[in-house]
């Protein structure tokens, strides 16, 4: 279950004005008004397969054997699921999953599509 995190614009205001306040924080449940969305992970010939599992490891947070298995699917395949989120939560990690394989130079391509 994925859970988002919501700032009380009060607490915040009140940290703002006093450095020794930490805001409170509201955690708010959204994935009920979402509709899931599934990830879709794209084969390339470029990204090294380590590259891959660790970036469904550190984004997607996935076990060992599931980002294996995800990795060597869209190997064979072509693509592979990745997981289902919420559409928010599902943009957020494929940006942060393009935005490090970028940086380190690799085209890794995922996708959403409505599950």
């Amino acid at each position: 279950m994925i859970i988002y995190e919501k700032y009380d614009t009060i607490n915040l205001m009140r940290a703002s004005q006093d450095p020794l306040i930490i805001p409170e924080i509201d955690i708010h449940r959204k994935t009920a008004t979402e509709p899931p969305y599934r990830v879709i992970i794209h084969n390339d010939d470029v990204t090294p397969m380590d590259f891959v599992v660790r970036i469904l490891l550190t984004v997607f947070l996935l076990t060992g054997a599931s980002a294996v298995q995800v990795m060597y699917t869209a190997h064979y395949h072509g693509s592979a699921h990745v997981q289902s989120l919420p559409k928010s939560v599902a943009e957020k990690r494929v940006l942060q999953a393009h935005m490090s394989a970028r940086l380190a130079g690799y085209p890794l391509r995922f996708t959403i599509e409505r599950d």
